[in-house]
């Protein structure tokens, strides 16, 4: 039987529909919410400032964020707060933004509204933030006592972000079945929470190899269709479902290992973070001696242009020595690598990088001789 774990189903309210923020004022209204400080980015802000609403009878302070969820960051915005004496922190962003809403309002012990920006992670959804320093590399994840209070998504919205952050929430969202079913497979009973986040996880994968090509043509064509709402809901929702009924049995495993790993060098704060998850389930499907799988999954990945090996990042020139360094930091003792069965070092995660390599490249001659 599992150990203990704690049900984070879902936010307060959540509201998907075109034109779901116009209703912003009247949820804040209905909170009895009157002065907010809305956090915000840079370029994304330039596209989402024209959806967002005018809030009559609130005072709203507008801030952009300085580009990382880092804890110094956290502390900026809430002297902000504090200052401007808030009773509620709106994010309005991609995961970063979100993460770091969430982060100021639980200090505060004030709400949190989030209008996600983009379809690339949960964050929106989930009640954790993902902490990084100010240089971006992972430092922990913080887990909270409380929901966000609301989050509206647009789909209008999201058709008008950048495509390949949206392929990239593909790539994250799609790891969920991959890390949860290597945890969830090793339990011999199942509560109910844990069986919704096996179901869940399963969804998330069945869903987007089925519709994320549609999504992608709806993206391309600028004309919201089933598919395109269908993946945004699954990378925001569905995902955020796994790990809020299945905790430590739907967060994160082997392919989050793998990413978290990859920010001690600077050559990978570039790439985008569901990039390296995608390339850290392929990692993880080495370790777990599943060629197969990468063989069948390799085909949707290049269709969409997700990473398959550290030649697709440009990462193929790394030294023996920063692939080690990599490994080691995966395979450090409170990472959620452990969380799949047998003993896994750090030579383990070295020799799977290598391997995945070999196999991709020989998977594309193959193809090509064909």
């Amino acid at each position: 039987m599992e150990k203990n774990l704690i049900v984070r189903g879902a936010p307060q309210e959540f509201e998907c529909r075109v034109g779901a923020w116009d209703a912003l004022g009247e949820h804040l209204e209905r909170r009895g919410l009157k002065r907010v400080l809305v956090i915000h980015g840079g370029v994304s802000w330039e596209k989402a400032r024209r959806s967002f609403p005018e809030l009559a009878g609130v005072d709203a302070i507008f801030e952009q964020y300085g580009g990382e969820c880092s804890f110094e960051e956290r502390d900026r915005m809430a002297v902000l707060a504090e200052t401007g004496h808030v009773d509620a922190i709106i994010g309005v962003g991609g995961g970063k933004i979100a993460d770091l809403a969430k982060a100021v309002a639980v200090y505060l012990a004030m709400p949190v509204v989030i209008l996600p920006t983009l379809a690339a992670t949960c964050a929106a959804w989930t009640p954790l933030s993902v902490m990084y320093d100010t240089r971006g590399e992972m430092l922990q994840y913080d887990i909270f006592a409380r929901s966000n209070a609301l989050v509206l998504l647009d789909p209008a919205v999201i058709l008008d972000s950048p495509i390949e952050l949206m392929v990239a929430g593909i790539g994250d969202t799609l790891a969920k079945w991959y890390e949860a079913d290597v945890i969830i497979s090793q339990l011999t009973e199942r509560s109910v929470a844990i069986d919704i986040a096996h179901y869940t996880a399963k969804l998330c994968r069945d869903i987007l190899l089925e519709s994320s090509v549609g999504a992608l043509e709806a993206m391309r064509d600028g004309k919201l269709s089933a598919a395109f709402v269908k993946v945004v809901e699954t990378n925001i929702m569905i995902g955020g479902m796994v790990g809020g009924f299945g905790d430590d049995y739907g967060r994160t495993s082997g392919a989050h290992s793998i990413h978290d790993a990859l920010t001690v060098l600077d050559a990978t704060h570039h790439l985008l973070h569901g990039n390296k998850v995608a390339y850290g389930v392929f990692v993880q499907l080495m370790i777990e001696n599943r060629p197969d799988e990468i063989a069948t999954l390799r085909g949707f990945y290049e269709e969409l242009g997700l990473p398959t090996c550290l030649l697709d990042m440009g990462l193929d020139g790394l030294s023996d020595e920063a692939l080690k360094q990599v490994a080691e930091r995966a395979t450090i003792a409170d990472e959620t690598i452990h969380l799949m069965p047998g003993e896994i070092t750090a030579t383990t995660v070295f020799d799977a990088m290598k391997d995945l390599e070999v196999l991709i490249a020989k998977l594309r001659a193959e193809m090509h001789a064909s």
